[in-house]
């Protein structure tokens, strides 16, 4: 990979790159976005010398007046120039902050990326392409880095994400800016690029200039790192994954990790970052995580989806249990059905010569011993049954769970089936020995969970 383009070979080694890449195997036109500035006039540029179908898109936020329709203005003339096909629109984006209430930059950067999508469908485009350059690459490494990352925000802007496509991630600033004077490439300044209220352009006009006193390469010794950064994050997943696949078990919808097998295992706060990352867990939260393994049953550290639980020999990651928006469900006719979220309940009534099967999730319920409306409810502080097999022997049903030895956060989860003040199943555990079906049962009341 070529890091030290120049004005002088920007052309030659932008087609290099561009077939390189094999982003010349694509058979379609590609959209340029395009928005008046160096940066995408001189990508247009270089698309047109080097002769790749290309359509151009711009979008008129409506933010600057008359300044964004001059911009608007030229690049409707240079596409006009060149009879390239040009898409334009614009954005009421003020009223979209108010009515998304968002910043104005994130608004912005919705818009014209959903409108890209659309257009790409609609004429069928082989790519969204993007004028990110190096300087943009850097910034966003330094973001990164200020604001905490693993590996994978040291790779900076991919060049191919998706339909997204960032030919020119290898040109620094400075030589697209020296190519659009030396080749007479129109373009416009957007004045907002020098107001420092935005992160980026805070970090673009007061902090790299600082550094580049007492670095001045920093952004071709930054790019290069970028490459090696690449290379590295390709090793780490190979060696994340082979973790994964020996420390996560999968049961349902949760993930279980044996704590004996966290033994010697090393580094463990980046094993349980990776880990736990695509479950909303911040680097923060590691340490108090990793403060799990010598912890009691039932502490756990949650993020806003998830929590890990430590349970017995095991820490559990699992989702957050869903708030009913009612303690109780009456139901008053069968048969019927009901969607719980995570749990469907279905209830009918079948004749006794059926196979009845066993399974935890089915129960068979002697009709006569009912009465309705029967109510499904949450299971509560004290509630006691008389599980079926054990000759009508009573027991809590908390206590019942700690025996099945039900992981404390499927206990959030667990639904109990009541008639008359008293439970006839403890959803998809066990059957009320006074509910059974006997010899003298004519019809069955079956309840099955989904």
């Amino acid at each position: 990979m070529n890091l030290k383009w120049t004005k002088e070979t920007l052309v030659s080694d932008f087609k290099v790159h561009w077939i390189s890449q094999k982003f010349a195997k694509l058979e379609n036109s590609v959209l340029l976005t395009v928005s008046g500035g160096a940066d995408s006039m001189v990508m247009a540029h270089l698309f047109l010398k080097n002769q790749i179908k290309f359509a151009i898109a711009h979008c008129n936020f409506q933010l600057r007046g008359a300044e964004a329709d001059k911009d608007e203005t030229l690049v409707k003339e240079w596409c006009g120039n060149y009879n390239i096909l040009f898409h334009t629109i614009r954005f009421d984006t003020k009223q979209k902050v108010e009515e998304w209430k968002k910043g104005t930059q994130e608004t912005a950067r919705i818009l014209r990326y959903e409108w890209f999508e659309q257009l790409r469908i609609l004429h069928n485009y082989a790519g969204i392409v993007t004028a990110h350059h190096a300087n943009d690459n850097v910034e966003t490494i330094l973001i990164n880095l200020f604001k905490g990352t693993g590996i994978s925000g040291m790779h900076g802007i991919l060049p191919v994400n998706g339909y997204l496509l960032r030919p020119l991630l290898n040109v620094s600033k400075e030589v697209i800016l020296d190519f659009a004077k030396e080749n007479n490439v129109p373009y416009r300044n957007d004045e907002s690029n020098f107001n420092d209220d935005y992160l980026r352009n805070a970090l673009r006009l007061n902090v790299i200039p600082q550094i580049k006193k007492y670095f001045p390469n920093i952004i071709d010794n930054v790019n290069e790192s970028i490459v090696r950064f690449k290379e590295t994050e390709t090793l780490f997943n190979i060696t994340i994954e082979r973790q994964r696949k020996e420390l996560l078990e999968k049961r349902g919808e949760d993930y279980y990790i044996p704590i004996l097998k966290l033994k010697n295992r090393e580094p463990l706060n980046t094993i349980f970052y990776e880990f736990l990352k695509p479950f909303g867990f911040s680097s923060l939260q590691i340490p108090h995580v990793l403060q799990l393994q010598n912890a009691e049953s039932g502490r756990f550290v949650a993020s806003s989806t998830h929590r890990i639980i430590r349970n017995r020999n095991f820490l559990i990651i699992a989702a957050l249990p869903t708030v009913s928006a009612t303690d109780f469900i009456l139901i008053e006719t069968v048969p019927c059905f009901l969607n719980l979220g995570i749990k469907e309940f279905t209830f009918s009534i079948i004749d006794k010569k059926v196979d009845i099967i066993n399974d935890p999730r089915y129960a068979y319920i002697d009709i006569k011993d009912i009465e309705f409306p029967l109510i499904l409810r949450r299971k509560k502080e004290g509630d006691y049954f008389y599980p079926l097999g054990l000759a009508m022997k009573k027991k809590k049903v908390s206590k019942f769970l700690i025996d099945q030895k039900v992981p404390l956060h499927e206990k959030d989860t667990i639904w109990i089936l009541e008639c008359s003040k008293k439970i006839v199943w403890v959803a998809g555990y066990r059957l009320d020995e006074r509910f059974k079906v006997k010899a003298s049962t004519d019809k069955i009341l079956l309840v099955k969970i989904n």
